[in-house]
């Protein structure tokens, strides 16, 4: 069957050049962004009861952009003034990045990594003197703490924000050729919304081995899948697919 129309399970992207673009001009295909999970922060009374007092860290590892967004809130609402002697270890360059929101960068002392958090983790070893906080989802990947730990760190973990099903229900009776997941969380959210879901002729594409895994579990058929040697990026996946079923059209 021919692909016409794309849900993709997450925002619309900002970016005027974004291969999502280029995809619907290319292929003529409609693609609908829809987040199927939303995050919401945490309030600062629950951070307390997490035992958490700011002071008390010298050090702050960032995982994601919104890690930034939720320890700035949480600070502003603690009336905690972040001292200008707070070391920042960032995931990413992109995470570094979005810090420039918050802090004067070439003021501060921001440690970056490459991409993922094992590739930051020397980072972290060389300043085992510090104490680190890690703001964090309610859903932390199991490596982050096994990784710290490993490093004989002072660290502790604090869930300054949460991972939140979204409400679908007005895409009750809408449907589209191609579903795109990114997480687990995704997955769940389309059960949650839709218990009783059957894929039929739906092909679902998904983003990493634990997306694959979980769409798996609950018994559905991953059609197109990234990222792979050949198709790094799900855009790169999505367009190969087309290119193979739409041929003809």
């Amino acid at each position: 069957m021919k692909v016409k129309t794309i849900l993709v399970s997450q925002p619309e992207p900002k970016i005027e050049n974004s291969p999502y673009f280029d995809l619907i001009e290319k292929q003529r295909v409609k693609i609908d962004f829809r987040p199927f999970i939303h995050v919401e922060g945490v309030a600062a009374k629950e951070i307390r009861h997490q035992k958490i007092d700011l002071n008390n860290y010298t050090a702050i590892i960032l995982t994601s952009r919104n890690a930034v967004d939720h320890f700035f809130r949480i600070a502003e609402e603690m009336r905690f003034k972040v001292p200008d002697s707070m070391k920042y270890f960032c995931q990413s360059e992109a995470v570094a990045y979005y810090l420039q929101k918050y802090v004067v960068y070439r003021k501060r002392k921001i440690y970056v990594g490459k991409r993922t958090f094992a590739e930051l983790s020397p980072l972290i070893k060389k300043y085992k003197e510090e104490k680190f906080l890690l703001p964090n989802t309610d859903k932390v990947k199991p490596a982050v703490p096994e990784i710290l730990n490993a490093l004989g760190v002072d660290w502790k973990q604090a869930t300054f924000y949460k991972t939140v099903v979204s409400d679908l229900s007005d895409l009750a009776n809408v449907s589209y050729d191609v579903l795109v997941f990114f997480s687990p969380s995704g997955i769940e959210s389309l059960f949650q919304n839709f218990p009783d879901f059957q894929q039929n002729e739906t092909r679902i594409a998904v983003f990493g081995n634990t997306t694959i895994k979980a769409v798996q579990e609950k018994g559905l058929r991953v059609d197109i899948s990234a990222p792979t040697p050949e198709t790094p990026s799900m855009t790169m996946a999505l367009e190969k697919y087309i290119e193979k079923v739409n041929k003809g059209k």
